[in-house]
């Protein structure tokens, strides 16, 4: 959910900057302008600065951005496919089921036959995806330019990672089979619970103790910076007194950003390729962004449709599982919904259920993302620097894609769409407010 940015040439151009500056001559920058200034609207043509502004990436960046992001479209096929093999291969071989027998050998305690069972898989499903992984991670990464570290560095914090997938997957694992053994009939419904408790625990700690295992996370001291984040973040009643400088630049060259915490954890964050590689209209557009999502609980709604999602998805896979079960059970071993050695099966019934569904997700976080960007443009008052960070964006992300591909592939607006947006703010030029603001305040004694 993060409005992100990478590094990039200043954009436009000064031929694309002449362009733009023509259509909006007359205009004072909607950051600080002060006084009525409705006699300006309409002198800006939002549709032909939107274009002035893509224009003025040069063609050379576009094509490798567009290369980078068309990629990952096969790597959506690419993951998934190997799930899928990864999964076949287990339950055909009966590798799983011999885990399972294998486990029951070792302890009599059920819980402990399940993260018996776990451990092994999770490790075995890691070791077989790892070369994808390294490269749509690493070498990919670094091909394109938007990553920093060496292998060895980059290795330590995917033990890392590991390390904690094995912890709470395994948990997790552990907590779902109770549930499945001590509810055959209704698992999926307390399975949907179960999963929903966890995401929003997840949610709840990540920025707090699992984000700062990867990163170092500091008062941000520059007051120019630092004051004006402040400031918005008061006006729109965010309970923070400082922001944090985290040290992204040893990863990667991105730009990121996040208001994020529940329950007194509440945490503004930015990270230091934002504060080199970005003006201060442009950090003022992406933190406003940020705060948007905060204000409008975006964490609480998309954690309920992700539920609905886990509610369907489960009630979907406790039918294709009995089925899967019933013809091929007997040949793969496994006994049924409580037995571990069927985690492949439904592994694959999820993985397929994410696969199709990939629009519908898309979706549902791309239209959170484009409140967050109606929000952050209202509270940031920057368009120009809304467009400048959309475009930099596009070092990794296609700028114009068709509404077919957007529908599709984007959960976040295009580039297009967001300085098409900042545009139609811009020409709209809503008054700030001070215009014949004496007239309408009450009277004091």
């Amino acid at each position: 959910m993060v409005f992100m940015a990478a590094s990039a040439q200043e954009i436009p151009t000064q031929a694309a900057s002449h362009a733009l500056s023509e259509r909006t001559a007359g205009l004072s920058h909607p950051g600080y302008s002060s006084g009525a200034r409705g006699e300006h609207v309409g002198l800006v043509d939002p549709t032909a600065a939107t274009q002035a502004w893509l224009d003025g990436v040069p063609r050379g960046q576009r094509e490798r951005s567009d290369a980078y992001f068309e990629g990952g479209y096969w790597l959506i096929l690419w993951n998934f496919l190997l799930t899928v093999a990864i999964s076949v291969v287990l339950l055909t071989s009966r590798f799983s089921a011999r885990l399972r027998d294998f486990c029951e050998r070792v302890t009599k305690i059920k819980n402990l036959q399940v993260a018996c069972y776990a451990i092994p898989y999770l490790l075995l499903v890691y070791a077989l995806s790892f070369p994808l992984n390294l490269y749509e991670n690493f070498f990919r990464e670094h091909k394109y330019g938007l990553a920093t570290q060496s292998f060895a560095p980059w290795f330590q914090e995917q033990l890392l990672s590991l390390l904690l997938s094995l912890a709470g997957g395994t948990l997790l694992v552990v907590v779902l089979y109770a549930v499945f053994r001590h509810a055959p009939r209704t698992w999926w419904i307390w399975g949907t619970i179960v999963m929903i408790f966890f995401s929003g625990t997840l949610l709840l700690i990540a920025p707090v103790y699992i984000e700062p295992l990867f990163n170092t996370y500091k008062p941000l001291t520059d007051p120019k910076i630092r004051d004006p984040i402040l400031a918005m973040a008061q006006a729109n009643e965010i309970p923070v007194k400082q922001v944090f400088e985290v040290d992204a630049s040893r990863q990667t060259t991105r730009v990121s950003a996040n208001v994020s915490g529940l329950l007194g954890t509440t945490r503004v964050a930015l990270n230091d390729n934002l504060l080199k590689q970005c003006t201060l209209p442009e950090i003022r557009a992406v933190m406003a962004h940020e705060m948007g999502h905060y204000v409008l609980n975006h964490g609480t709604k998309l954690l309920t449709y992700l539920g609905i999602l886990i509610l369907i998805g489960f009630a979907l896979a406790r039918i294709l599982f009995d089925a899967a079960v019933k013809r091929w059970g007997q040949k793969w071993r496994v006994r049924g919904v409580p037995d571990p050695a069927g985690l492949p099966l439904l592994a694959l019934i999820f993985s397929t259920l994410a696969f199709f569904a990939t629009p519908i997700l898309n979706t549902i976080v791309r239209t959170t993302e484009r409140e967050a960007d109606a929000f952050g443009i209202n509270a940031s008052r920057e368009p120009d620097g809304m467009a400048k960070a959309a475009l930099k964006l596009g070092v990794y992300r296609k700028l114009d894609p068709t509404p077919l591909e957007e529908f599709i592939f984007f959960d976040h607006p295009s580039g297009r769409a967001r300085i098409q947006m900042a545009m139609d703010w811009q020409a709209a030029n809503l008054p700030a407010g001070e215009s014949h603001a004496s007239e309408n305040r009450p009277a004091t004694h």
